[in-house]
């Protein structure tokens, strides 16, 4: 008799968002990227104790670098080591990667920032988005069309009855 390899997930993959990346950039495509940690990082990450809203990614003698990110040190996992929390961090991604980044932000004038980070079984995954700011008259587009669609949503819901 085959054992059923599936395992139910308790809760979500997701450690932070970055909520305000969608709201302040276009985002045009997504890259995932590994993060050099330390330790103390990964269990603080367990605990959801990082902010990524005001982190963006540049890159430097052909690698990529996330700066602005706080991750929060456990006062129980971090007594032996000097816990610097908004150290920058090298990610780990691959030379085509790194190429089409570097290439994408010198030739279009494009930004990187961190979207989302997350659980890939044991390692924590972060997701970049090659991003164009938005003007001010797209945010309030932007805003106007969500009002719409909550206000469309709430017609037919009603019309439904």
């Amino acid at each position: 008799m085959a054992k059923n390899k599936s395992k139910s997930k308790v809760g979500s993959n997701t450690i932070v968002l970055n909520k305000q990346a969608r709201r302040e950039y276009f985002i045009d495509d997504e890259i995932e990227a590994g993060l050099e940690l330390q330790g103390w990082e990964v269990k603080s990450l367990r605990e959801s104790k990082v902010h990524i809203a005001e982190s963006y990614v540049f890159l430097r003698n052909g690698e990529a670098f996330l700066s602005g990110m706080n991750i929060t040190p456990l006062q129980q996992a971090s007594t032996h080591v000097v816990a610097d929390p908004t150290r920058t961090r090298k990610l780990l991604l691959s030379r085509r990667e790194l190429d089409n980044l570097l290439g994408r932000v010198n030739r279009e004038g494009m930004t990187l920032v961190a979207v989302s980070m997350y659980w890939v079984r044991s390692w924590v995954k972060l997701k970049i988005g090659v991003a164009k700011g938005k003007k001010l008259h797209d945010k309030r587009s932007d805003m106007k069309e969500k009002d719409w669609n909550r206000d469309k949503a709430r017609i037919m819901k009603s019309s439904l009855r």
